[in-house]
């Protein structure tokens, strides 16, 4: 219920994410996940999003940051 909300900021930093790589926009790729990942952190770290829920989204950030580890200028 609390967490939806969440969740819905959670997925719009996503799809920014998403359209950046789609676009080859590195640098607003790179920075997009870096904002995911410290907006998740914080959530969780303000007891906004259960464990579950960023045990998942934790996982989809690191995919992303392993994916895109080579992906620079």
């Amino acid at each position: 219920m609390f967490g939806r909300k969440y969740k819905l900021i959670l997925d719009s930093k996503l799809d920014e994410l998403k359209m950046n790589l789609e676009n080859n926009y590195k640098d607003l790729a790179h920075g997009a996940l870096k904002e995911y990942l410290t907006i998740l952190e914080d959530l969780h770290d303000r007891g906004c999003i259960s464990e579950r829920t960023y045990l998942k989204y934790l996982k989809t950030g690191e995919k992303y940051k392993e994916d895109m580890k080579d992906y620079h200028h």
